[in-house]
């Protein structure tokens, strides 16, 4: 009777089980799984022509394969991702780099570029030159001027424009008037309304041939001095008329005696004199 004998499996391949278990544990991609299984193929190919020595040689080879994608393939995915879901890469991609994050500091925090200057005293000089100009009542108005010049004949230099950039006095005279109209402005929301400041003599005379009596001889004007105004009709009665008597002499303001009813001269509420200038070197009728 002829004996038949079965041939063992071929001891270089890995078995279903072992290679259940891998795919298992290691939960590695498809691609990693044939890559194990061709690295074994090639070795079971050739092991009925090879020794037992070289038998267990491949099969350690193979142990070694399946232990490096059972092992290292789960660590690197899950080294890759994080707690919410994204890589590391992704994460990263997020965030901005040390550059942007030194150089995205908010533009409101830098000085303005006027102020910027390797020159520190320079800077300082440019603050303190603002600082002053917001403290002058007039800008540019020294509140000093000379007394030495004949009447309606001032110098530009002993006169200050007025915030309505068209009405002169002498200096000294402007600047008290600037405070006044700052008082005026809290209470009543707006500037003081001024008709006429400093005249010259030849708008002395002017105005002298059109008013006759009303006006004062050219050249005997305080408005020739620069120490006197005429405000507008409609602050000569009622609340503000009442406001300026009451306040205005705190500034060295008022209506002469002489314009008021029963004085000397033509009853004028609108005439209003600087009066210490007026008595230091105009003309002073108490």
């Amino acid at each position: 009777m002829a004996s038949h004998s079965v041939q063992p499996a071929a001891t270089g391949s890995p078995t279903r089980r072992q290679l259940r278990e891998a795919s298992r544990h290691a939960g590695a991609p498809r691609a990693a799984t044939a890559a194990a299984v061709a690295v074994t193929a090639a070795p079971a190919a050739r092991d009925h022509r090879t020794g037992p020595l070289a038998r267990w040689g491949t099969r350690a080879g193979v142990l070694v394969t399946l232990a490096a994608v059972t092992v290292a393939v789960p660590l690197s995915q899950q080294a890759a991702r994080s707690d919410d879901g994204y890589t590391d890469a992704q994460a990263d991609a997020t965030l901005p780099s040390t550059v942007e994050a030194l150089t995205s500091s908010p533009s409101a925090v830098l000085p303005p570029a006027s102020l910027v200057s390797a020159d520190a005293t320079a800077v300082r000089a440019q603050v303190d030159v603002s600082r002053s100009e917001e403290r002058e009542i007039l800008p540019g108005c020294s509140g000093e001027a000379g007394t030495d010049s004949a009447n309606g004949q001032l110098p530009q230099s002993d006169l200050c424009y007025l915030w309505d950039g068209t009405t002169q006095l002498r200096a000294d005279a402007a600047e008290a008037l600037a405070e006044l109209n700052a008082m005026w402005v809290t209470r009543f929301g707006t500037d003081l309304c001024l008709s006429s400041g400093y005249r010259t003599l030849a708008e002395q005379r002017a105005v002298k041939a059109a008013k006759g009596g009303l006006a004062a001889p050219a050249g005997r004007s305080n408005h020739g001095w620069g120490l006197a105004v005429d405000l507008c009709s409609s602050q000569t009665t009622g609340a503000q008329w009442e406001w300026m008597n009451d306040n205005a002499p705190v500034f060295g303001w008022e209506n002469p005696s002489w314009a008021r009813p029963g004085g000397s001269g033509p009853y004028e509420r609108w005439h209003w004199e600087y009066t210490k200038g007026v008595m230091a070197d105009g003309e002073y009728y108490g």
